[in-house]
């Protein structure tokens, strides 16, 4: 059984970053996130897609192949494996 990934991103390059905690509020009355992970640079592939290894994020290229499609049907692509 496939699952959608927790948070799905939509980028217009192929070339993306994750620190986990870049959609958590700051400010000048907050303290700076101090959750996350290491920041990772990833690369999305002919498959149109690439999920983050630390925290699952789905970072989906405008209109690429997967763009517009059902994620719960597609299969976990980390930096570097190949889809099944």
């Amino acid at each position: 059984m496939s699952i959608a990934p927790p948070e799905v991103i939509t980028v217009e390059t192929t070339r993306v970053s994750c620190d986990g905690a870049s959609g958590i509020r700051g400010g000048t009355n907050y303290r700076p996130a101090a959750l996350g992970h290491p920041r990772v640079y990833l690369q999305i592939d002919e498959h149109g897609y690439v999920d983050c290894g630390y925290c699952d994020r789905r970072f989906v290229l405008k209109g690429g192949p997967a763009d517009g499609v059902d994620q719960s049907q597609l299969p976990d692509i980390s930096e570097g494996a190949s889809p099944q």
